[in-house]
């Protein structure tokens, strides 16, 4: 496998610390969930209802608050955002193991509002450290690093919860997330590259002017693409339990995952980019027959590897997109918009999902979220093929004007 793109990229100056810090700070936030459903459930004598609810709290807080703070990035700077984060993430997680469950929910909002934006401030610092033409590799490896803490965090908050307690997690999870704001900011990487940053005030540019309907196109590819990975998680949860192998549920998502890695590694290593509509669409087509594998762990694990290739990729490309489409100045409200398209697609696919297999069976909550993310193609593919033809006109027009024989002058002459 050609391993020279990946080489190429990580001899740039900052990124290879950037990806380190990445990995790191992202453990913890990814163990936020399960400590707050066992914290709710355990601690506080509530149901996994009321425990979904405080984690539905934090999406829509979430979902909310990265655009905004990623507009805030945008014009006071990284270092501002995150002190204002980091305090915040400190007194919510210092305080919620004291907290009733009628506090914790309004509380669990302004957290999840006021949250430490590392995810798309790490893919709005990659766009600034590496140049357009190697930026798929290095998005890759960010993927790679995301799916890599998915697999760390939960695992550690489960042990830290039956180990010790769920209360004494908490704080525990709580001091990760602020070290890891507390090191980013020492580490303080660019949100701009060198070429784009500029000297005094700057013009404010118009939302219709960048949120155009490509970029739109984007964030709803990345919403269909989580959708289907929360929708398929449930899926494989319920059917591993319905057939009495819930015992090997660590290892059906272990190959899950290690397909992911796989494929997000063979992504940044090829030749030639792949549009997210492209991947979004074989992602979505691969996933509805997985349920015909259910009977077997075994069968299941096997029938996940396809659809699981395509999951670092797809997420990958559209990081990669919005950090092409987006100008410079207004990077980090895009990639705050990407990262809420990417939460409320895992937001919504879950409870969905779940909804389709309690009215029939694990099959077709597979079958259903897959064909939503092939239905998705279908609905943006006019847009990217509309874009694509402007694209093409555009090279042809500036190939021919530079063929053109030019006049000829004085000075020409």
């Amino acid at each position: 496998m050609n391993m020279k793109p990946y080489r190429e990229a990580l001899a740039l100056p900052g990124l290879r610390s950037l990806l380190l810090v990445a990995i790191l700070a992202r453990v913890p936030l990814t163990a936020t969930g399960i400590t707050l459903t066992f914290y709710v459930v355990q601690d506080l004598g509530r149901g996994y209802g009321a425990a979904g609810l405080v984690g539905a709290a934090i999406t829509v807080g979430a979902a909310i608050g990265a655009p905004l703070l990623g507009r805030l990035v945008d014009r006071r700077g990284l270092r501002p955002v995150l002190v204002l984060t980091v305090v915040v993430e400190g007194i919510f997680w210092s305080t919620a193991p004291m907290l009733s469950y009628p506090l914790l929910l309004p509380a669990a909002f302004v957290a999840g509002l006021l949250a430490l934006p590392i995810f798309s401030v790490i893919r709005q610092s990659i766009a600034a450290l590496v140049p357009v033409e190697k930026r798929r590799p290095a998005y890759a490896l960010d993927s790679m690093s995301v799916e890599l803490s998915f697999m760390i965090g939960p695992a550690l908050a489960t042990v830290g919860v039956t180990t010790i307690s769920a209360r004494l997690t908490l704080y525990l999870v709580g001091a990760g997330i602020v070290v890891s704001g507390v090191v980013l900011w020492l580490l303080n990487p660019p949100v701009r590259s060198a070429s784009e940053a500029t000297v005094g005030p700057q013009p404010r540019l118009a939302r219709r002017q960048w949120l155009t309907s490509r970029m739109v196109a984007v964030f709803v590819v990345s919403a269909a693409a989580t959708l289907v990975l929360g929708g398929s998680d449930v899926a494989i949860i319920a059917a591993l339990r319905e057939n009495g192998d819930t015992a090997f549920t660590g290892v059906v998502l272990a190959v899950w995952a290690v397909a992911s890695l796989v494929g997000g590694f063979a992504y940044g290593a090829a030749r030639r980019s792949f549009s997210p509509v492209a991947l979004i669409g074989v992602l979505g087509l691969l996933t509805i027959p997985v349920g015909l594998g259910g009977s077997h762990w075994w069968l299941l694990a096997l029938a996940l590897i396809p659809a699981g290739v395509l999951c670092a990729p797809t997420l990958a490309s559209t990081s990669d997109a919005v950090s092409r489409l987006a100008p410079a100045t207004v990077r980090g409200e895009a990639m705050g918009l990407h990262g809420s398209a990417v939460t409320l697609g895992m937001a919504v696919g879950a409870p969905l999902s779940g909804a389709i297999i309690d009215a029939s069976s694990p099959l077709w909550g597979f079958a259903v979220i897959g064909a939503i993310g092939a239905l998705v193609t279908l609905a943006v593919l006019p847009i990217e093929l509309r874009h694509r033809r402007a694209d093409a006109a555009a090279i042809i027009t500036a190939t021919t004007d530079e063929a053109a024989p030019q006049p000829l002058t004085h000075a020409s002459a």
